[in-house]
């Protein structure tokens, strides 16, 4: 029993840890396209800055809480949402695709506008700090 333990553990760091890679090279990828867009730099305070700003009653932490560690709720549907840190959640931030979905509709929903690229660059480097 004792052996299995160490494996489960031995075979979970593993897993952890090339997820938490893969997180970093979709968010990278992103911020390469980004900057052929033409932004030249990212601020992880800027998007931190932004991610707790409130909106007219609404911000990030509306449905992902104050602490990205944590678990949230859909203001609307009472879905669970998932930590958004990879380093408490390690599939997060690793699908490039689904990272510009859901940053179209939550910063529709949260700032009644789409974030710029300047935005969701800085909002990315961030949340991969987390």
């Amino acid at each position: 029993m004792k052996k299995w333990n160490i494996l489960y553990t031995s075979t979970t760091t593993l897993l952890l840890t090339f997820s938490t890679v893969h997180a970093a090279d979709a968010v990278s990828g992103l911020l390469q396209d980004y900057k052929k867009a033409g932004v030249a730099q990212f601020s992880a305070s800027q998007g931190k800055r932004l991610w707790y700003s409130n909106n007219n009653g609404r911000s990030c932490t509306t449905c992902h809480t104050q602490s990205v560690k944590n678990t949230g709720k859909h203001k609307k549907t009472g879905k669970t949402i998932k930590p958004m840190a990879p380093s408490v959640n390690p599939k997060r931030l690793t699908d490039k695709r689904k990272i510009k979905k859901w940053l179209l509709r939550n910063c529709k929903w949260t700032l009644k506008r789409e974030c710029t690229t300047q935005e969701k660059g800085n909002i990315l480097m961030w949340l991969k700090q987390q």
